[in-house]
């Protein structure tokens, strides 16, 4: 958090911690050698003013294979490459100091509070314990649309409050009615072993997620939120946006470094791109899906 010690200690990304600076004025890197074992690093300001947002639908872009890539997910997050500013300054210094790459909050606090309020707090310190029991959110595929999750994560009311869920798609044998009130669901009772089923359901499965985002975001999950809910996301992926087995995979992957779908899926896949596209354009053979 690179805003002032006053924002800070108004509200704040759970989690955070503040960029202080010496008494001569210069800014601290907080703890050097743990940031050399830090994955994930992301620096924000209040707006990011050096950054414009754009709209979802003008953040597609052309892959090199000419698919079309989908808004990211984490469209919030932005590389270090020509833009400046205040938080651009703090993510190049971190640069130095880890061994992934250093992201910007694109919008700032500003924005990314807007969306998702339940992710601010007002606690200034969090207790090691507190950490542990803080529930992850499941990961968000297409900004505030589509999102993919586990089956515990599609029970809890207050995840629903919270993304606006609107419909579940529910890919695991454990059936349930997870709405408290209201709301869509879409039941496919299919084992996570390598004689299921999934290419069957993949035309329904992408038509009801399509027809309900108007109405709101859509969770797609099953037992672990790995194997068969990373499939039928894929699916959706291939047939609304129309990527390829690889880009669908290579999108998802930057989602949820631990999504992987069994060898009987991505089979399953390959044949949904073969039947759209009309051959195989992915190669499956292992050790590369």
């Amino acid at each position: 958090d690179a805003r002032t010690q006053r924002e800070f200690d108004e509200s704040h990304i759970v989690t955070a911690r503040r960029i202080e600076r010496s008494p001569t004025g210069e800014y601290l890197i907080p703890n050097a050698e743990e940031l050399g074992y830090v994955r994930h690093c992301v620096v924000y300001d209040f707006n990011t003013s050096s950054l414009s947002y754009c709209d979802y639908d003008e953040e597609k872009k052309e892959t090199d294979d000419g698919d079309t890539e989908p808004a990211l997910a984490n469209s919030f997050l932005v590389s270090l490459d020509t833009e400046e500013g205040a938080a651009f300054l703090h993510a190049r210094n971190f640069q130095e100091f880890t061994r992934h790459h250093v992201l910007v909050l694109k919008g700032g606090y500003r924005r990314f509070s807007a969306c998702f309020p339940f992710l601010g707090t007002q606690k200034t310190l969090w207790m090691p314990q507190e950490l542990d029991n803080f529930q992850p959110y499941p990961v968000e595929i297409l900004p505030l649309k589509l999102y993919m999750g586990n089956f515990k994560q599609a029970c809890d009311q207050k995840i629903q409050k919270d993304l606006r869920i609107k419909a579940l798609v529910n890919v695991s044998e454990q059936p349930g009615t997870l709405f408290a009130e209201g709301g869509e669901s879409l039941h496919i009772s299919v084992p996570d072993s390598l004689e299921a089923d999934l290419f069957s359901f993949f035309p329904i499965i992408s038509h009801f997620i399509d027809a309900q985002m108007d109405g709101g975001a859509v969770l797609v999950f099953s037992s672990l939120g790995i194997s068969r809910s990373s499939t039928a996301i894929m699916a959706y992926l291939m047939h609304s946006c129309r990527l390829s087995l690889k880009g669908a995979w290579d999108y998802l992957l930057k989602c949820k470094p631990s999504m992987r779908p069994h060898r009987g899926f991505v089979e399953q896949l390959s044949a949904w791109e073969s039947q759209m596209y009309g051959s195989n354009i992915t190669d499956i053979s292992e050790p590369n899906y």
